[in-house]
């Protein structure tokens, strides 16, 4: 069998068989929302009472008004005419606490997985980032919105139908016990068989819906990527083995959604089997009886055995809701289970409480590497004993071939993630001892892959100094040479884009990227492959924009075209996670190694 993976705390008893005990405690994290929606849950609970209270007097009336008309010669129709009047005053009420218990299970069940959702997208801005870089976007995006969706049709279901199933049987029972004890001990006999029967079920449903959860997880991951690159399917001819993968995922739900079908479907039949018998039982414990004590004092009459079986009709139809509801329930849970997976996740390291606070003021440029060791996997080491120190202002290139380490080194100046071992300082500071935040903001960042908000195209610049003024935004675009295209869309500035615009070519997606990198006047840069989607002639303005707004700052260049670089202060050459060339460009031609291996091969064609 499949080990599920998540939170499930799992044991085997003495027989060997697997317990779950993931349920339970992913059940008591659900039910702490409903502490801050305690308001709602006891208007729930007031109007299923008064529901389950006004529909048990209904038998009580309908049987006083059939003994009234079983009387030979004597029927009773004025008592008759009162009860009906009775009888719709209670219906109209009933209907009434029911609409309420409604909305407030609605506004419970929804405000509950608002919170959680909420929290949710909260963790997910303090995950470090290789949790994004480890689990597909697909996966998290579909445990954040369908698993949740299908917790809170879970949560309504239970809450709709679990608080009056459980007073009506408990109401049914008294409401028996007064009226004869001897059969409604038959009642309570034989109501644990029907109890056995949906917990069994409900053990094996449990594991099933969880499944079926991480294959829908999958499915939608699947489909995400595809998507989001259409082209790139299309160019490589990979449209038979996408849809081969797809239907393979397919076949797997199908099968995973048959067998959790297949159980939770038995649920119902098999109960209603045993309420059968329940109300057989009781029919004819009260035929027997009605007979036996006609001649009584107190006999116990027709319209009594009506009323009696009214109720043992409704003491069993919870059962038969409640094992529905119990089988929902262990599909929502199993959803919860998903989304309590991302929420378990540790946060990034905690920075300490005196951290730095980064600004202009006690910002002078300055970043040292001292003996850094870096790898994403133990066991492959990337950088190791890695040393550089960098003065204000200086402009440092990194070169070297692919998956030499070169965007590595951006990640960890930025602290996406932590050195293994070593130390890298900003301004003399150790950046374990600098708020992110501030440390973040002090660089101005542009990467190869551009990412733009839905919004305005002005929502998008201004996302780097929110303060700009129109001047202000206007005179970065003319700097990057995005001004004259942006002139030309349908609203100009005020033109709505998403990140998938098809509009926007992905070279103009870069200049909006540089764009407000420059706007927002960070007292460092990281420029990582920034100009690989602009053509050349453009690239030679932007670089010369770019040398305006680097100067005086600290930089810090990821390039390909070793052109773009030539009057960097400081080139770095790696391989293999470490520097094995450093100076200018002149000294590297000069050395006639690696680096000018890299320059020639270039421009061998040309």
């Amino acid at each position: 069998m499949r080990k599920e993976k998540g939170s499930d705390t799992q044991m085997k008893n003495k027989h060997g068989k697997t317990i779950s005990k993931g349920n339970l405690s992913t059940l008591k994290r659900v039910l702490k929302y409903l502490k801050s929606n305690i308001v709602f849950l006891i208007a729930s609970l007031l109007f299923a009472a008064g529901t389950v209270a006004l529909t048990l007097y209904l038998p009580v009336l309908t049987g006083d008004a059939i003994d009234m008309a079983l009387g030979k010669d004597d029927v009773d129709f004025a008592g008759i005419s009162e009860i009906l009047g009775k009888m719709l005053i209670i219906i109209a009420f009933t209907g009434v606490f029911q609409w309420l218990m409604g909305m407030a299970n609605n506004k419970l069940t929804y405000s509950v997985v608002k919170s959680i959702r909420f929290d949710v997208f909260k963790k997910l801005q303090r995950l470090p980032v290789s949790y994004a870089d480890n689990h597909p976007t697909g996966e998290t995006v579909s445990r954040v919105i369908a698993d949740a969706d299908r917790l809170g049709d879970g949560l309504l279901m239970g809450f709709t139908q679990l608080f009056s199933g459980v007073l009506t049987i408990a109401g049914t029972l008294i409401f028996m016990a007064t009226i004869n004890p001897i059969i409604t001990l038959v009642v309570v006999l034989v109501t644990p068989i029907s109890l056995f029967v949906a917990a069994f079920i409900a053990k094996r449903t449990y594991s099933m819906f969880k499944r079926q959860s991480e294959i829908n997880a999958e499915q939608t991951s699947l489909i995400d990527e595809s998507m989001s690159n259409p082209n790139v399917v299309t160019a490589f001819g990979r449209e038979k083995a996408l849809y081969k993968n797809f239907d393979g995922i397919n076949e797997k739900l199908r099968k995973c959604s048959l067998r959790a079908m297949f159980f939770s479907s038995i649920t119902n039949p098999s109960t209603r089997f045993v309420n059968s018998l329940v109300y057989t039982g009781v029919a004819l414990a009260g035929a027997i009886t009605v007979v036996s004590t006609a001649w009584n004092a107190e006999p116990f009459t027709v319209g009594m055995l009506t009323c009696f079986l009214s109720y043992a009709n409704q003491y069993t139809k919870p059962f038969n809701e409640i094992s529905g509801v119990v089988t929902e329930l262990q599909g929502a849970l199993a959803s919860a289970a998903k989304i309590f997976e991302i929420l378990d996740v540790p946060d990034e390291i905690p920075t300490p409480e005196d951290a730095l606070v980064l600004d202009e003021k006690n910002t002078d440029g300055t970043v040292s590497l001292h003996n850094v060791f870096f790898s994403y996997v133990s066991d492959r080491k990337l950088i190791t004993d890695f040393n550089l120190d960098v003065k204000s202002g200086e402009r440092v290139a990194i070169v070297g071939p692919t998956g030499c380490g070169k965007t590595t080194m951006i990640n960890l100046l930025m602290r996406f993630y932590d050195v293994d071992s070593g130390s890298i300082k900003v301004s003399g500071t150790d950046i374990r001892n600098i708020t992110r935040g501030s440390l973040r903001s002090s660089y101005g960042m542009v990467l190869q892959e551009t990412w733009l908000k839905s919004g305005t195209i002005k929502d998008n610049i201004i996302m780097g100094n929110p303060d700009a003024t129109d001047e202000e935004i206007k005179a970065a675009a003319k700097a990057t040479y995005a001004h004259s295209f942006i002139k030309r869309l349908p609203d100009g500035y005020d033109t709505v884009i998403n990140e998938n615009d098809s509009t926007l070519s992905q070279g103009q997606k870069q200049l909006l990227c540089i764009t407000r990198a420059m706007i927002s006047k960070p007292e460092m840069l990281i420029l990582d492959e920034a100009t690989s989607s602009i053509d050349t002639r453009t690239e030679q303005k932007i670089q010369g924009a770019f040398a305006a707004m680097m100067k005086g700052r600290t930089s810090f260049i990821v390039a390909h075209r070793l052109s773009t670089i030539k009057d960097a202060d400081i080139i770095l050459v790696m391989k293999d996670g470490n520097v094995i060339e450093q100076g200018t460009h002149v000294e590297l031609l000069a050395k006639n190694g690696f680096y000018t291996s890299l320059y020639n091969s270039q421009f061998v064609n040309i």
